[in-house]
């Protein structure tokens, strides 16, 4: 079986990074994906697909990988910029801004 160990990255739909700061192993696909003629439905008869295991390090994910004979590849997450700074709605009217503010 083969798998791949990640770190999930942030929701677009949020600023929040509350489900990044765990590992997910999940199983790669060993057969394609199929559509039902009838109702249209993508079906596939792999099971595994269906498998996300999570884990609260790097080191547990691989260790659970080694003991049960999983060929699992790590990709490691992108980080953010470290410029950025959190901010409020606040600051936008802020006195020392730098660039002017005007309606």
């Amino acid at each position: 079986m083969r798998a791949r160990i990640y770190q999930p990255a942030k929701s677009a739909m949020s600023s929040g990074t509350a489900k990044t700061h765990h590992w997910v192993l999940e199983f790669t696909p060993q057969s394609p994906r199929q559509i039902d003629p009838l109702m249209g439905w993508t079906s596939s008869s792999d099971m595994d697909s269906q498998v996300r295991l999570r884990f609260d390090s790097l080191e547990a994910a691989k260790d659970y990988a080694e003991e049960h004979e999983i060929d699992a590849v790590v990709v490691q997450p992108k980080k953010r910029k470290p410029n950025i700074r959190p901010r409020g709605y606040g600051e936008n009217f802020a006195t020392d801004r730098r660039g002017a503010w005007t309606h």
